[in-house]
């Protein structure tokens, strides 16, 4: 029986991709890229030549019909991203969704996600964390935030580099300048670095190094003995 498969591309590095999403890149009919050109350069360092089609957000709803009908026929499709695990901050999800609704076989393998080594290593408990991925750029950010203030777990965002230092002012005003923070940038890739520490040396160390490269941003769950605290002055 014909299926989806989501399979995982690296997030950087080109040798982070198993031996099995390999082997899946290989035998389906077709790839369905977000961006073909990066996807043919993976492909290409793999020595993998496969037919390919768009699959991005601006398309995906026109498209994911068509494709679990293909899937229907017989055809096995395999989804990739730019990097990473599709549907996680990437296209996938309206796809995958109407092949569940159709009766289709999805078939996800595991593989990177640029939040989990930030995640692991930034210091913070690992157990119950909270995935905000990109917040709006504007309407609802500033509300969206503010809902997050008394969030006990770790919490973990995805920021572009030009509103990194403002992602962490805002966090700043609302969970306070000594908030413990991790931001990692360029997993994987040459220029690799995580930077730790609170908030407010965060966004001046950032300030005084101008962000470059994809970011991820850890911070640190309200502790409970100040939220205690909070309540009971209530």
């Amino acid at each position: 029986m014909a299926k989806l498969y989501i399979v995982p591309t690296p997030i950087g590095n080109l040798e982070d991709i198993t031996l099995r999403a390999i082997r899946i890149l290989e035998e389906v009919d077709y790839i369905l890229a977000e961006d073909t050109r990066t996807t043919s350069v993976l492909l290409k360092h793999l020595g993998i030549e496969k037919k390919m089609y768009s699959h991005h957000k601006f398309n995906e709803h026109a498209t994911s019909a068509m494709v679990a009908e293909a899937i229907e026929g017989g055809r096995n499709v395999a989804l990739v991203s730019d990097a990473g695990t599709p549907g996680i901050s990437d296209p996938g999800f309206l796809l995958v969704r109407t092949c569940v609704e159709a009766g289709l076989d999805v078939e996800t393998l595991p593989g990177p996600t640029a939040f989990v080594p930030a995640l692991v290593q930034s210091g913070f408990p690992c157990d119950r964390f909270c995935f905000e991925g990109f917040l709006p750029q504007k309407k609802g950010r500033n509300k969206r935030i503010a809902a997050l203030a008394d969030e006990e777990r770790t919490m973990i965002f995805y920021e572009s580099p030009f509103r990194v230092v403002k992602l962490l002012q805002q966090l700043s005003e609302v969970m306070g300048n000594e908030r413990e923070a991790s931001v990692s940038r360029e997993i994987t890739k040459k220029f690799e670095q995580t930077v730790r520490g609170t908030l407010a040396e965060l966004i001046e160390h950032f300030t005084q190094n101008d962000p470059k490269g994809e970011f991820v941003i850890i911070v640190s769950g309200k502790p409970k003995a100040r939220r205690a605290a909070e309540d009971d002055e209530e």
